[in-house]
């Protein structure tokens, strides 16, 4: 099973990526740009998601994203790590928050990095 550490490890070889301590959480960002959280429980995390694609990714797999209430009117979605199918599918998901937050000269040097495109 996906783990915590399968996520740091994966999110600190972005290019850019730093891991921060906030709220009593792990953070990571790009360029000063927040795009990942570990929340405490470690069961799942949270990225950047455009609220306008949001509910239709949670419609189409409630089992695997949510949005917790207090997070409702912001641009986050929160992914339950016992739900993904596997290290490539994290991969996708973490490489489309980055790239939300990196900036375009970064996300341009590097077009490996799109979700689908293979580690």
């Amino acid at each position: 099973m996906i783990d915590a550490d399968d996520i740091r490890r994966f999110a600190l070889s972005l290019p850019g990526t730093v891991e921060k301590e906030a709220w009593e959480m792990p953070t990571f960002r790009v360029a000063g740009k927040m795009y990942l959280t570990i929340p405490d429980d470690q069961t799942s995390f949270a990225v950047r998601c455009p609220r306008h694609e949001r509910a239709e990714l949670i419609a189409a797999e409630p089992e695997k994203f949510w949005v917790p209430p207090h997070e409702a009117s912001s641009a986050w979605v929160r992914v339950r790590l016992a739900a993904l199918e596997d290290l490539d599918e994290l991969r996708d998901i973490l490489v489309d928050s980055w790239g939300q937050a990196a900036p375009d000269r970064l996300v341009d040097e590097h077009p490996d990095l799109r979700p689908g495109a293979g580690a």
